[in-house]
Order: structure tokens, then sequence, then C-alpha cells
């Protein structure tokens, strides 16, 4: 049965239409469950019926013949989303019959319904003349092949082969950078693939590694001009996709590996395949998200260097106006080849949302989709819609849906011009509460930038990255350089470093950490404690580069129990009575930090009162902590739609945090994804918090929004919100109370 499954899947999944698919698929049905008749019914959520598609059995009239999606056993089937086996259909309740197919003459009907993402694409039938019900093996057969179409059914609808897509395509990915675009589609293809690299064997090895050393030095050259361009644009951190470009390429390892293959014998393009794939898959197999993305960033270097071992110069596009780029993936050096004002939205059919190039792409205000299921050849030079709010893209939409979006597309303009107009200003609610707006960063932060007039600080700067660039554990020296430049960039603004969130889902390139669930494994302050000679290099690092400027708090991340605290607070003493005593010594005097802890382990919840005296602010981490209570990875797509920070329970969670706080006189900052999304940063203020940490993009959208509503308005919403039993409720209350206000631009397209 299982070569037999197979085969219907691979027939249906190589067809050239949709028809001919449906066709392949109730032809060999019937011949491997070896019944009289197989019908397929596709939903058209249009009609709002299922229509009969294809049918080997039955008699298909010249006009179409559907039922609704309640009527007949077909659309039982459909509405209840389950299986049904009917020995005589003619004398179920649901029966309808159907004049003209022929129908009448077979007695048993076995319908399994398709299904994708929980949604019902159509529903698979069987039939005979004798009636009895089908059995258990007929019926998981039917069932498992059902479940395998339901994948090539949804790449069908995603290629605008559905029978109710008749303006255009409508396709759907993943939303990577906000905001609208409406502009000609533009297929670039120039950029060399890894994998159709194949094996190849050079005859002058010498010829063929000073090919690899000229692609080497013009990728990095190209690397240096790219981040020059933006220098004077983007923050650092975002620009460094180009420090670690240009660090890769610098590596002696990379460097090593690669030359070592020429010198066995291998072609120069040859060679970046095989090692450039190799050092992907480390990245690849991490279950950290960023680093996950970073395997994707070693993958582009790569391509790069296939790129310049045939060209010397890279590619400069040249259009008359603004185009939407589709690409296979996206790539920085792609974004930054384009002219300025000459991009109107990217299109990638792979990446996710935190991807660098999706990264630099919301930095430069590009909307992007990530992973769009297109054929470049039904969308190149069409006119298209991209809707970087909810991931659509609308392929040769309608007049009257092409006249509304670039409406809202020139709302969206205006709208962006009054927000960034008011940055400067310090953020208060409507009734002159005030919130205090900090900043998450991670690799540098950089004084040039506009961003940093408009906020009170940084709540959140993560000092593992160093860490991970590098092929050893960087030096005292070396990290307290590195602190000394962020504190100084906030002289009179509060830095809160958090100490190295590292283990086992952030393995070390020079520490191989396995695990096999490395979310509740080693990793942050359970790494550090184990490692007391880390941990106080760092902190000693930290407490001199504070030296003169006073300005920073040190954080402790995934505590779990008081004991690590106690435990890290003692290390910490120990580490400001060496460097206070040299301090001294050269004429100084050290200020003693603030020590807070991040709430993201649930257990910590139930043990808030005994940190009273103990620590000095809590800075809660909405993400993990989100994470840990749902018990979601929100890594793993099969249960991403379960990640939800509106969830109820973590709502509650939320109020219980800043409530302890108040009660113990403890400062509390939220630091995490919901801090920068409108909806969270109304219900966090409506609960009591009076201190958020985002990230840059954000800033000036949050003080806009909080400056246009009152405190009780937000502890309205938040109270209804901490009283509701589902996060339906939740999302569509403040969706309403947000467009209410006539803020729904922040949420959606438009103003």
């Amino acid at each position: 049965m299982l070569i037999q499954l197979r085969e219907i899947v691979e027939k249906v999944a190589s067809a050239q239409s949709l028809i001919e698919a449906l066709d392949q698929l109730v032809i060999n049905t019937c011949k491997a469950m070896n019944t009289e008749c197989c019908s397929v019914y596709i939903a058209d959520d249009d009609k709002q019926e299922y229509t009969l598609m294809a049918t080997q059995g039955l008699t298909k009239p010249h006009h179409q013949v559907g039922l609704g999606f309640n009527e007949g056993l077909v659309g039982l089937v459909g509405s209840r989303a389950e299986p049904i086996n009917v020995a005589d259909a003619s004398t179920h309740p649901h029966f309808k019959h159907l004049p003209d197919i022929g129908e009448e003459s077979f007695g048993s009907f076995f319908g399994t319904p398709i299904i994708h993402q929980r949604k019902v694409l159509g529903v698979l039938v069987i039939q005979q003349r004798q009636r009895r019900e089908f059995d258990e093996s007929e019926e998981s057969f039917m069932v498992t092949l059902a479940a395998q179409l339901a994948v090539v059914f949804a790449h069908a609808k995603a290629q605008g082969m559905w029978p109710d897509q008749h303006d255009g395509m409508h396709l759907v990915g993943a939303p990577a950078s906000p905001g609208v675009a409406v502009a000609t589609a533009w297929w670039d293809d120039t950029q060399p693939l890894l994998e159709h690299v194949l094996p190849a064997s050079c005859l002058d090895r010498n010829e063929e590694q000073e090919r690899l050393s000229i692609a080497i030095d013009l990728a990095s050259t190209e690397f240096r001009r790219l981040r020059k361009r933006f220098d004077s644009e983007l923050q650092k951190e975002t620009l460094a996709i180009f420090d670690l470009f240009n660090h890769l390429l610098n590596d002696p390892m990379l460097r090593k590996d690669l030359f070592a293959k020429v010198a066995s014998g291998d072609k120069a393009e040859w060679a970046i395949r095989q090692v450039v794939e190799a050092y992907s898959s480390r990245f690849a197999n991490m279950k950290d998200e960023y680093l996950k993305e970073r395997a994707q960033d070693i993958r582009e270097l790569g391509q790069r260097l296939l790129f310049f071992l045939h060209n010397k110069e890279s590619t400069e596009y040249q259009w008359d106006n603004p185009v939407v780029l589709l690409t296979r993936e996206l790539t920085a050096a792609m974004l930054a080849a384009i002219p300025p004002g000459m991009l109107a939205g990217v299109v990638a059919q792979e990446g996710a949302s935190n991807s660098h190039a999706a990264i630099l792409s919301r930095a430069l205000g590009i909307p992007a989709i990530m992973g769009v299921d297109f054929i470049p050849e039904k969308v190149h030079q069409c006119e298209v819609i991209v809707d970087g709010y909810s991931g659509d893209l609308l392929i040769n939409p309608n007049v009257h849906v092409l006249a509304e979006y670039r409406r809202l597309l020139d709302e969206e303009n205006e709208l962006t011009k009054t927000v960034e107009g008011e940055l400067g200003k310090a953020s208060y609610t409507k009734d002159n509460e005030r919130i205090y707006i900090h900043l998450n960063a991670g690799l540098s932060a950089d004084t040039n930038i506009a961003v940093n007039r408009g906020v009170d600080g940084v709540g959140l700067y993560r000092t593992e990255v160093p860490f991970l660039l590098q092929r050893s554990f960087p030096s005292e020296e070396e990290q307290t350089s590195q602190y000394h430049s962020i504190l100084a960039t906030y002289p009179d603004k509060s830095v809160v470093m958090r100490t190295l969130d590292i283990g086992g889902d952030k393995p070390l390139p020079y520490l191989t950490i396995e695990e096999d669930n490395p979310f509740l494994g080693w990793r942050g302050i359970r790494f550090t404690l184990d490692h007391p000679e880390i941990f106080l290099i760092q902190v000693r690092a930290m407490l001199k580069a504070s030296i003169g400027l006073n300005n920073m708090d040190i954080l402790l991340p995934m505590i779990s129990g008081i004991a690590e605290l106690d435990d890290a607070k003692v290390l910490i003493d120990r580490a400001f009575d060496e460097v206070s005593l040299q301090a001294k010594e050269q004429g100084f005097e050290l200020q003693r930090p603030r020590i807070g802890i991040m709430i993201e382990v649930p257990s910590i919840l139930y043990q808030l009162p005994i940190l009273k005296g103990r620590v000095d602010f809590i800075s809660v981490g909405s993400n993990d902590l989100t994470q840990y209570l749902l018990a979601v990875d929100r890594n793993n797509a099969r249960v991403a739609n379960v990640y939800d920070a509106l969830h109820p329970a973590v709502l509650n969670a939320l109020k219980h945090i800043i409530d302890a706080g108040k009660q113990m006189d403890i400062p509390v900052c939220l630091c995490g994804e919901l801090a920068g999304d409108p909806v969270g940063a109304l219900l966090l203020v409506g609960m009591g918090y009076r201190s958020l940490s985002m990230n840059t993009r954000n800033v000036a959208k949050i003080k806009y929004i909080l400056r246009h509503i009152t405190v009780p308005e937000m502890e309205s919403l938040a109270q209804f919100a901490l009283g509701s039993v589902l996060s339906v409720d939740v999302r569509t209350m403040t969706t309403k109370f947000v467009e209410d206000r006539g803020l729904g631009g922040f949420i959606r397209a438009g103003k």
C-alpha cells in the first residue's frame, strides 16, 4: 500500500496543471482501491461550495456541478473536517441527489477531507454499487492519501491554479519587513547557486588557487564598499552583516579549508561548495533562531565567492522606475547593489524574517516577504502589490484593489513622516504619564543614528554576540574595550548589560555542546556558574569599562531559582572588590552597579517576593517566558501557531510580575518583541509597566501611539484582556481599540 500511495502522490505532483493532477488522482485511486468510483471536490471560497473537479465512475456534465459548504454528504465531510463512511448513502439524512451525474447507482460512500494548516481544501470520495461500509484498511489508505495530497494542493493554490483565483494570483508568505509596495515585479536570476556546482577537478592547482585568492579579495572589497555606502544611514548593529562577511573571509580556518580542497585537486567552485555547505550545516542544526539564520549568511558568502570567480565587478541594476525585486534568496549584497529609491519591495522564495537580509530590509524601510512559493515566469514584469504587514503578494490585481492599495501607500508615507518627525520628543501618554523607552542592542550602538536622541538608554545589551564571532574566548581587554564603546555611547543614560547567555542552544564555535533538549539544558546562568573563570573575566571587563561613566547595570539571564542568583552575586562581589582595588590604585573610584535578573523561567514567578533585597531591578524576557509557559518551541514551524504572546496565561503572568515589582518597590522593564508591538505596548502600559525595551525600528511608532492614548483607556483595555479566555478575543478587541482611535496604520497597511 505504501508503494501505491507514493505512486499516486508522485503522479499528481508531477502533473502540468490542476485538472491533469486531479484526473490522475481519481484514475489511480480507483485502481489502488479496486473501487468503481472516485471523485474529488475542490473548495471554492468565493462561491461557498465544493465543486466537482474530476471523477472516475460518475458522469461529469458540461455544466459545473457543486454542493454548498453545508450541503450533502460532501458538505458534511467538509464542515466536520473528518471522514464519513456510509453503507447506503441515499438513506443518510444529509444525502443530496445531484441530477445528471449517475450517482444514484452507487450505494456505499466514503469521503475524507483534504486539509492543509486547518483549512479544508477539498473532499476526496470513493463509492461502490455494493451497499457496505469500507473497512478500516481502506479508510486508513484514503485518510493517509488525503493528508499527503494536502501539501500538493496547497502548492497548487499558492501558484494561482485554484478555481476561485480569477482576478490574478494571491500568494502568501512570511512578513519580514512592514510596509506596502505597488510596482512592476522583476526577477533576479544573476546570482549563482551553490547547489548548481557539480564535483570537478582542476588541471593546474596553482592557477586554481590564484582564482580563489582573487575571488576572496574581490568579495572582501565589495563588502567593505557596501558597508561604507550604508555607514551614514544605518545603525552599526545592522551594518554588522558586512563585518561578519569580512570576518569570515579573513578567518584562517575557513581559508585553510578552502585552499586545502584546491590543493587536493578540486576546482575552486567545487571547493567553495563543499566548505560552505559544511560550515552552513553547523549553524542550520542549531536551535537558536538567530544562529540558524547565520547559516544563510554563510551560504550568501559562498555564492558571492562563486560570482567573483567569473566576474571582476559586482552587478549594477538599472531601471527607469522602482521595482519589486523577486529572488530565490534575498542577500545583503543584492539590496546594496540597487540604487537608492529604485527598490519598492522585495519578495523571496526562501528565507525567514530574522535573516540579516530581512533585518537590512527593515532598517532601509523596504517592504519584504519571505518564503513565497511563486513561479518566476508567471510573476516577472507583472504589476504586483507587496503587503509587508500581512505577507500578501497580489499579482495582476484588478483596478479596484490597485487603487485601494495606492491610496493606502500614500497614507502610510504620510504617517511615517509624521511619526519620524516626533522621534526626539520624550515619551509620554496623552494624559502626561511618563513611559521610558529603551533599546535592545546586540553587536554595537552608534552615536550618529537619529533614534538615540529618542531613547532613555539601553534596556538589554546582548554580550554573547562577540563571543560567537570569534575562534576563542575574547580576552578581558578585548571585552573591556567592546563594553566601554557601548557605555560611552550613552554617557548620561543607563545601559543594562546581560551576562553571557550561551549554552546548549547557542554553542560557541570553540566549545561544542550537544544536548537532546537545549532549551531546557545547559544555558544562561547555568553555563556561567559552571564556568566561574569565564563569568569572572566578563564581569571584571564590564566593571572596568564602567569606570568614570557609572551608567552600567548587570543583568543575569535564565535564573530559575534563588540559589543561582545568590551564587552569581558572590562572584560579582568578588570581581567588584578586585576591580575596585585596581581602580583606587590608579586614582579612580568604581561605582557598584545595580544587579537585576531576567524573568523568563516560569519557576521564578512563584519566588518573586523573595527577590526583595536581593535584586535592584527586574527585566522580563517576554519571548522566552511565553515559550516556556506555553511549552512551545517558537522555532518549530509545526507549533509556531501555538506561540502567542497574547495568550491569557501569558498576559496574567506579566500582570503578576509588574504587581509584585510595585509591591516590593523594584523597578520592572519588559524586554521582548511584545514591547515593540503596538498592541503589546498598550496592554503592558495598561497593566502598569512604565519601562519598555525594544528594537530600533519600533521606537518611533510606539512613542507616537502612546502619545495619543490615555492611561485609563489602556487600563480598561488591559482589564478586558486579562479577563479573556481566548487569545482571539484579545486580538479582536485590541485591534478594534487601535482602529477606533485612528491608529490602525500601525498594525496594517494605510493610515
